[in-house]
């Protein structure tokens, strides 16, 4: 980062996988050099569904840059590319895919709890 500000086109960054399920991630924090906010690319493929979890104390903002769905408390909702979804800590969430198409979504967390590796506040639920 220089000068107070950073550029990242978010294909030069790997994807990874969540650590608790299949889908690619691009970890968007440190190329950014993000200190008050967590930022991941997330890829959803026709089919995968996300891992439902909470955050302790963690608001997430999510940016729909395709269109694409999102389970709120089990609940699935349409949102159109462009869209904006905000969750509070803790309403269970979960990205999904119920389409034929990628979705690409933005993911913003914060205040930053735990480290990019370690999500620290992420919770799933037991059944």
């Amino acid at each position: 980062m220089t000068n107070g500000f950073s550029i990242v086109a978010p294909d030069d960054v790997p994807t990874e996988q969540f650590q608790t399920c299949e889908t690619a991630v691009r970890k968007l924090t440190e190329p950014l050099g993000c200190t008050e906010l967590r930022l991941n690319q997330v890829l959803v493929e026709p089919g995968e569904v996300t891992t439902p979890h909470t955050h302790e104390g963690q608001e997430e903002v999510f940016v729909s840059m395709t269109g694409g769905q999102i389970s709120l408390a089990g609940e699935v909702h349409d949102v159109s590319a462009g869209g904006i979804v905000r969750v509070a800590p803790e309403m269970v969430r979960n990205l999904c895919n119920h389409t034929d198409e990628t979705h690409v979504w933005l993911a913003f967390g914060a205040p930053p709890v735990g480290t990019v590796d370690d999500f620290g506040s992420y919770v799933v639920e037991e059944d």
